[in-house]
């Protein structure tokens, strides 16, 4: 199951676009986008989010 980002939580900081290994993280309006078909499921993301804007769902 891909990441999802909490749109209402994340702030833009790019923190999981850096750290993505799949780059499946992009940013679209000042928010992180995960492209599902990219994303590998590694939670890595999760992680590295200091805001815990990001799910795994």
């Amino acid at each position: 199951m891909p990441a999802k980002v909490d749109k209402e939580k994340c702030t833009g900081c790019e923190t999981c676009v850096q750290e993505c290994p799949s780059e499946a993280i992009s940013m679209a309006d000042g928010k992180a986008v995960v492209d599902s078909g990219a994303c590998i499921d590694c939670g890595v993301c999760v992680d590295a989010c200091p805001l815990e804007a990001i799910s795994m769902e």
